[in-house]
């Protein structure tokens, strides 16, 4: 997604049009009896006027007859008038009920698809969306721009459809009032509405920048958040302040900009209405005095114009809401319609019979389409070899794991697994043969025993306690005060690094894969926990095809096969001694750590 500041303004209002028809075509039907009772409501609210006026001219004549002695007022007549008139605002107020009820149904049960689409399209969506975008601007979608869509959808759909309605019905009763009155009141429609349109224009940017402005505020509450530790070990806060109070500007800045230009609408509107009162006023009592009209009709037209301006001051009014909602709708529709992973393959594999053999053929990738990370790689493994990548900082070695789970597709060549091309295979059915433990451990909050059985969530407690013992996580479970019932907290930070390390390896071990990838796992230990991880990553290992990845080359010198890569290419192949008699590169990084230690 582009950074609002760059592209403020709703790029494609009519697809997000089309988006919101599609989410109310379902609701069709629900939608027509709700068109249907506004409009019943709508025009019994508009006949109040008319009969009131019926009142008023009866009283009008009644007093003026009896100030001139002809006759009096008709009081049966002007109360069966008044119940008319109260019968019919009970049946509008109903019909409006009734159809605000069907309408909040239509529009929770829209936003309700909407999360769960959204939901569902989070497991779908590769893997550089989330590099191009962080965790709280999504976060963002999910909760202020469906509410913002939630809270605005039935009252602005309500409101328009009311307002139409009742624009075109008051229409039809001035008209059958007095035409020219009403052809001058509808002179102030043409003003009003070029108004409405240069504001909503001017504003409508603004509330897009807004909608970004505070996802990425979430973004960087959520990420000061998540690393205050971090933050206040290296005397950050003033530069956590300094950016928050930044994006807190910009948001202040958009929103006060878009509130300001939308609040614009009513004063406006107002202003120009009771120009409209001024003219109206001064035609009446000129056809008044000419007979052509009552002064019950008089006092229904003045009604019928205060009734005729409130609706449209109202569609000025919606523009707020109408902005806001469409803003948030662009960027949940922006994020539906993102650009999905490859469909998977609809074969099943019988993974119980995947030896483990891995094979990269000339295999390239680039991130951005430029810059190629991989280039022409090129290694065959066999099954329950143990195959070492080191490497620079940047040689891609990370990356090659991504490939081989497939986070990312290659851009040229191909991974196989006993033969069989990684991109035919589901990748659910890939990712139940792989396991990872990787440096950034990931548990969460729960009971230990809930984090190791997510490896295998059929397993049974016995088999998460031999995973446990296996990974060397046993002895220190048993001296907690729940033992496996232990809640982790939220950042799991009542367990220390080590420990969490060894619960990773237990969650793989009970997943029981047959092909292993240890990325750095052993990299942010003390040497004496780093023993036992290796001892739990020794039975890991067993029997398995591993990929290891290590800056320590302590923990790979057995390694069947080392892959030493520098910039995207395997520069050194073979194992520890044969590698260290070339003399080569993997012998410059193997005595930069341990020439010192050797001697």
């Amino acid at each position: 997604m582009k950074d609002a500041n760059m592209n403020p303004k709703v790029k494609d209002s009519k697809r997000v049009f089309r988006g919101f028809w599609d989410l109310l075509r379902p609701y069709k039907i629900k939608f027509f009896i709700v068109l249907v009772f506004a409009l019943l409501s709508t025009i019994f609210s508009i006949v109040g006027p008319k009969i009131m006026g019926e009142a008023t001219t009866e009283l009008f004549n009644g007093l003026l007859g009896k100030v001139q002695g002809t006759g009096g007022v008709d009081f049966a007549r002007i109360a069966e008038i008044l119940i008319w008139l109260l019968v019919i605002y009970i049946v509008s107020f109903l019909f409006n009920t009734i159809q605000g009820f069907i309408m909040a149904g239509i529009s929770h049960n829209i936003t309700y698809k909407l999360r769960t689409d959204m939901h569902a399209k989070i497991n779908k969506l590769p893997l550089d969306y989330f590099d191009k975008n962080n965790t709280g601007d999504v976060l963002s979608l999910v909760t202020n721009d469906i509410d913002t869509i939630d809270g605005n959808l039935t009252n602005t759909l309500t409101q328009l459809m009311t307002s139409i309605t009742t624009i075109i019905g008051i229409l039809y009763m001035m008209f059958s009032i007095n035409w020219q009155m009403t052809l001058a009141a509808l002179l102030i429609l043409p003003v009003s509405f070029m108004l409405m349109v240069a504001i909503f224009k001017r504003s409508q940017g603004f509330f897009k920048d807004q909608q970004s402005q505070i996802g990425k505020l979430n973004g960087h509450v959520e990420e000061m958040y998540s690393s205050h530790v971090i933050v206040k070990a290296f005397n950050g806060e003033k530069k956590s302040v300094e950016d928050f109070e930044a994006a807190n500007d910009k948001l202040h800045d958009a929103a006060w900009k878009s509130q300001f230009f939308s609040g614009l609408v009513n004063p406006v509107m107002t202003f120009i209405s009771n120009l409209g009162y001024v003219v109206v006023s001064v035609m009446g009592g000129y056809f008044a005095s000419q007979g052509a009209i009552s002064v019950g009709e008089i006092q229904s037209f003045i009604q019928y114009m205060r009734n005729f301006m409130n609706p449209i001051a109202q569609l000025g009014n919606l523009s707020t809401t109408f902005q806001s909602s469409l803003a948030a709708a662009e960027r949940v529709f922006d994020y539906l319609d993102y650009e999905e992973e490859v469909d998977d393959v609809t074969e099943d594999l019988d993974v119980s019979t995947i030896e483990g053999n891995v094979t990269f053929d000339n295999v390239s990738f680039s991130y951005d389409g430029e810059t190629m990370i991989i280039n022409d790689f090129i290694a065959d493994v066999k099954a329950g070899q143990t195959v070492a990548i080191v490497g620079p900082t940047g040689a891609g070695k990370t990356t090659l794991v991504k490939l081989l789970m497939r986070f990312y597709d290659v851009n040229k060549g191909s991974i196989r697994i006993d033969g069989v091309d990684i991109k035919d295979m589901k990748r659910q059915d890939l990712r139940q043969i792989i396991g990872m433990v990787l440096q950034d451990t990931w548990l969460y909050s729960g009971t230990i025993m809930e984090n190791i059985r997510y490896g295998n969530l059929n397993a049974s407690e016995e088999e998460v306690i031999e995973a446990a013992k296996e990974a060397q996580v046993d002895y220190f479970v048993r001296t907690l005060p729940d033992n496996y019932e232990t809640e982790l907290n939220e950042e799991t930070s009542n367990v220390s690094q080590g420990q969490k390390q060894l619960l990773t390896i237990a969650r793989a071990i009970l997943a029981d894969p047959k092909i292993m990838i240890l990325d750095e796992a052993t990299s942010s230990v003390d040497t004496r926990t780093e023993v036992l991880i290796q001892k739990a990553l020794d039975v890991l290992m067993k029997g398995r095809t591993s990929f290891i990845i290590a800056h320590r080359l302590s923990t790979i010198r057995n390694a069947d096969m080392i892959l030493v890569m520098d910039h995207g290419d395997i520069v050194e192949k073979g194992n520890h001694e044969e590698l260290l008699a070339l003399d080569g590169f993997y012998a410059s990084l193997y005595n930069s750590q341990f020439a010192d230690m050797d001697e």
